[in-house]
């Protein structure tokens, strides 16, 4: 079956060959056994569910939290000659009883839909009378309380198991620590998955983060450099997330709020002129993004810090889809880490819960202030250690001032094994301040050598060491002993004096060049989204042209017709004819058909000039 996945992808889809797990997820889930599919963000996920459900007999499932998601996935489809169509209350009464009927009759490969709406028991009923021959549930992080991202409707998928007792099941997710993974596995009932671990790293995307001065200032610094380039915008609350829209449409911008306040026909221009037009910023609530398939997104902005690394690395993970330089930039201050604070306080979670996700923001925070390369920083955080440095973030490109904190961590470390490596940041920081705290006189640990030795720093002071230990390994938080810091092997080192430790300075530099340049990538390089020589510029317009002007007539976005990538091969490869416009990489059998004339006429223009 795996050949016929291969003549697909060519056929269908105009790929020559499949890209790093691709095909051994597709060929696990063909034999009809379930998978957990951790892919970043542009690493072909879709290909995972799509390929099979066009190889394997029956209705393809897929399950989708968002409804701007299934109808992007749906219209992309269309245009390569898949049948597929999305079920969700967009859609009038008229309309879904289309859908129904056509699956009734067979006549759908894939399904997209919500999951409160699969889980009602008429849609179980129908979908349980015709041959269902995979379920892909998107999206998967979504299921754990313990993601970024939980949404309360996933904890249900467990009946499918029950419902479709023979049919393979892939969960499928961009990013999930292994404490997600397990809750995945668990909660929808996969029965013995094979796991499927990409690498994490997007080498195309550049990381810079800055201490947070004038927010205003430093976000208009950096987009100077990123004039008339698609990005997003990213802040906390919906009040600011119309402010800065406004503001930056004063200043020569183009900006369009984005956030669950807005009435879902605002929501759905915004989101389709985002996706059609070159140029837009969206400035959003995280309400925007998830499945956002917007292939060159130059950058992605931060002006308040999220809550996790995971939700970090999603919402960042929507720059660059298509491998061209792009960048992710973001200023964090106290006020971000205060604000988490009191929501996490004010929540009705569980105290188990709210540890967790503090620790979640600490290993950002963490993270934030690092001094060694972000790339490697982030990776060992999904479980990918490398000892190659990236060359590509800011603290690789542009050292941070540093200190030499190598007493200060044998203080620490010394404090955390004398307490016996059972306790949270916040008593072990009271030990070594030596405070009177009846926690301190509980355990008698006034008594302790260490008590009062690191008074000379603050508590701000030894969280900010505390947290750049954990990011380069030499601590770790044990969420299943209450968050109790404990040493790692490499932390020896320190404790013998046999290696000296330089943390990071705090500083705050608002009038800083916060772009990419100034770290000492060129600007060209930032800008550019593929190679093109400047003999060929007034070809490359043309062929981009021609695809806008198709794209209007049909009312879908640009890269719906053929990606950035596709109208650059073409330029290399130069078809004169529609078998040759077959080797071009995205082109497939259908949109040769749609399209492939079209393009040859633009082509042999420029070929006869």
């Amino acid at each position: 079956m795996i050949n016929r996945a291969k003549h697909v992808l060519h056929q269908t889809f105009g790929y020559s060959a499949f890209r790093g797990d691709q095909q051994a997820v597709i060929d696990c889930v063909l034999k009809g056994n379930d998978a957990l599919v951790l892919m970043p963000t542009g690493g072909g996920k879709s290909l995972c569910y799509q390929i099979p459900a066009l190889v394997r007999e029956g209705l393809g499932i897929v399950v989708s939290p968002l409804i701007a998601l299934m109808q992007d996935q749906v219209n992309a489809l269309a245009q390569l000659g898949v049948r597929a169509a999305y079920l969700n209350s967009s859609l009038s009464r008229e309309q879904q009883s289309l859908i129904i009927r056509q699956i009734i009759e067979g006549e759908l490969d894939l399904l997209y839909i919500a999951p409160e709406r699969l889980l009602q028991d008429a849609t179980l009923d129908r979908l349980r009378s015709v041959h269902v021959g995979l379920i892909a549930i998107d999206e998967a992080h979504c299921v754990s309380q313990w993601g970024h991202d939980f949404r309360a409707d996933y904890l249900g998928l467990h009946v499918l198991a029950q419902a479709f007792p023979k049919v393979p099941r892939v969960a499928l997710t961009a990013t999930a620590d292994q404490r997600t993974r397990d809750e995945i596995v668990q909660r929808l009932g996969l029965y013995e998955p094979a796991v499927f671990v990409s690498s994490f790293d997007r080498p195309n995307i550049h990381y810079v983060v800055r201490e947070k001065g004038d927010a205003k200032a430093q976000l208009l610094q950096f987009l100077q450099d990123h004039k008339q380039q698609a990005g997003i915008v990213y802040c906390m609350t919906r009040n600011r997330v119309d402010g800065i829209a406004a503001w930056l449409n004063e200043r020569g911008f183009s900006a369009l709020a984005y956030h669950a306040g807005l009435d879902s026909r605002t929501r759905e221009q915004h989101q389709q002129r985002f996706l059609r037009e070159d140029g837009l910023i969206v400035v959003a609530t995280i309400a925007f993004g998830m499945g956002i398939d917007k292939p060159d997104v130059r950058f992605v902005a931060h002006l308040d810090l999220p809550r996790s690394i995971e939700a970090y690395y999603q919402e960042t993970g929507r720059a660059g889809r298509d491998g061209a330089p792009s960048v992710a930039w973001m200023v964090y201050g106290l006020q971000d880490v205060v604000r988490i604070s009191n929501q996490m306080q004010d929540s009705q979670a569980s105290e188990e819960f709210k540890r967790i996700e503090r620790n979640k923001l600490d290993a950002l925070l963490a993270w934030c202030e690092t001094n060694t390369c972000r790339r490697r920083s982030l990776l060992r955080y999904f479980g990918e250690p490398t000892e190659q440095t990236c060359g590509n973030c800011d603290v690789c490109l542009n050292p941070p001032k540093t200190w030499d904190a190598t007493e200060a961590a044998q203080k620490l470390l010394s404090n955390i094994y004398r307490t016996g490596q059972r306790f949270g940041s916040g008593h072990v920081i009271d030990v070594l301040r030596g405070k009177d705290t009846a926690k301190v006189r509980q355990f008698g640990h006034q008594q302790l050598s260490t008590f009062g030795i690191g008074s000379e720093l603050s508590d701000k002071d030894w969280r900010s060491i505390i947290r750049q230990l954990i990011v380069q390994g030499y601590l770790w938080v044990n969420d299943q002993q209450y968050g109790a810091l404990q040493l790692s092997e490499s932390a020896r080192a320190i404790l013998r004096g046999e290696l000296a430790l330089f943390l990071r300075q705090s500083t705050v530099d608002a009038k800083a060049k916060n772009n990419i340049s100034k770290s000492g990538a060129s600007k060209s390089s930032a800008s550019k989204t593929v190679s093109i020589d400047e003999a060929d510029k007034p070809l490359w317009e043309a062929l981009k042209q021609r695809r806008k002007s198709l794209a209007d007539e049909l009312g879908v976005p640009p890269f719906h017709i053929f990606h950035d990538a596709t109208l650059a091969d073409m330029i290399r490869q130069r078809p004169g004819d529609k078998q040759a416009m077959l080797e071009v990489n995205g082109v497939g059998m259908v949109k040769l058909e749609k399209f492939g004339q079209q393009f040859l006429d633009t082509l042999s223009q420029f070929d006869s000039a």
